[in-house]
């Protein structure tokens, strides 16, 4: 593992979304603990696209309620501890399988205000090695509008690097 991870990243988004995958990589490279993939890609995320990630993190399938996301590791502020399919924009891209960018939380229905500092979020699914849906990777930020494509692109590469069994 490096000492001084991401440093001197590009300033264009799409290169700076790949040097992190890149890192990422690296250091989950040969680990087999889930936690800890999604430790370090929370962590080298919100480190990277500080301080327009606001929170970044996990929020993970629980095996003993299918139909509840529970918080898994991440970086920022107290989260919700538990989300139902289908409740707020985490549970939505649970519930649709999908992606999801809102340019503002509070034109989205249900949206759920785990701090009300949040503006803007984007949601990607997570997959394990079988196709199922793990869990969400949840990206909030504090500006209106902060993601787009590019952000959708790059943090889904992320994501289907997660799983991938070393």
């Amino acid at each position: 593992m490096s000492e001084a991870p991401l440093t001197n990243l590009p300033t264009d988004k799409t290169r700076r979304y790949a040097a992190v995958r890149a890192e990422i990589a690296a250091v989950i490279a040969g680990e087999t603990s889930a936690t800890a993939r999604y430790a370090t890609a929370s962590s080298l995320l919100a480190h990277a696209f500080a301080p327009r990630f606001f929170w970044c993190g996990f929020y993970l399938v629980d095996p003993l309620k299918p139909q509840e996301l529970v918080v898994g590791p991440y970086q920022g502020t107290l989260g919700c501890l538990r989300i139902p399919f289908g409740k707020g924009v985490c549970g939505a891209a649970a519930a649709r399988g999908e992606t999801i960018i809102v340019p503002d939380v509070e034109a989205f229905p249900g949206h759920i205000a785990c701090d009300s500092r949040s503006r803007s979020e984007i949601v990607v699914c997570v997959r394990d090695a079988a196709g199922a849906l793990a869990g969400v990777l949840d990206v909030d930020a504090t500006e209106l509008a902060a993601f787009d494509e590019t952000d959708r692109s790059g943090l889904e590469a992320i994501c289907a690097d997660l799983l991938t069994v070393p």
